[in-house]
């Protein structure tokens, strides 16, 4: 089995992973950035900003600092993939109320994602 700290080494700028926290919140993630020590990412649905640590894959989110940690990086069906990336463009620039509205394209998306991740864990 490969090292926890090796696969999370290879996360790159584009990639899509999963986190989780302890409460059980989801979290579709891009990474955004890498440097040596920290994979800056934000979430698809809901744009937050987070900073893990690429050892652990441990990070702090929303307001009051809930911890999450990095549970699965396998990389996604390329369809998957574009309809996630998507989604994650529409709720970064969109402006229009109305047209952040999921269509069924991305509800299917998240929901074959939810189970994905869930069945291809570190």
């Amino acid at each position: 089995m490969v090292e926890r700290a090796v696969i999370l080494q290879k996360l790159d700028v584009g990639d899509v992973f999963h986190a989780e926290s302890p409460n059980g919140a989801s979290l579709i993630c891009l990474v955004t950035r890498v440097d040596e020590s920290t994979i800056y990412a934000r979430t698809v649905t809901t744009q937050y900003s987070l900073r893990f640590d690429r050892t652990t894959g441990e990070a702090e989110w929303g307001g009051g600092g809930a911890p999450c940690i990095i549970d699965s990086v396998a990389p996604l069906p390329v369809e998957i993939c574009n309809v996630i990336l998507g989604i994650d463009r529409k709720y970064r620039l969109e402006q229009d109320v109305d047209k952040l509205k999921l269509n069924d394209a991305e509800k299917r998306a998240l929901v074959f994602v939810d189970s994905y991740y869930s069945q291809n864990q570190l």
